[in-house]
């Protein structure tokens, strides 16, 4: 079943929990930033996935494939996050924040629950 969700592809979002989301502690995973932003590039509603820039980047190392055009080595790969752990990030508060659904004219629109303004 497709998940529910007002993120869409292009939109601004913070990762708010998992791994690179939490709070700076010692050890593992020491020196990630807290809460990190990025442009969703896709999203998956079947598997309630999103792939954001910069959020939970792994490094892979690849053969070389000439008939695939692939030169080999070290390869930086996005896998995708979950739907769940993201927020929208509103362009007036430049923060995270939930929305509602409005219904206008042209359609349905996102409004920031904190100031009302349209996302």
């Amino acid at each position: 079943m497709a998940a529910k969700s007002q993120i869409k592809q292009g939109d601004l979002v913070q990762l708010m929990s998992g791994s690179g989301a939490g709070r700076l502690k010692e050890g593992e995973g020491a020196g990630r930033p807290v809460g990190i932003r990025g442009r969703v590039r896709a999203v998956d509603r079947r598997r309630g996935t999103a792939i954001v820039d910069g959020a939970r980047v792994v490094r892979k190392a690849m053969k070389p494939n000439p008939k695939k055009g692939h030169r080999g080595g070290i390869v930086d790969k996005e896998l995708p996050v979950p739907l769940s752990n993201l927020m929208l990030v509103c362009r007036s508060c430049d923060r995270p924040v939930r929305t509602r659904r409005e219904r206008s004219g042209a359609g349905l629109k996102r409004i920031c629950v904190k100031c009302g303004e349209e996302i």
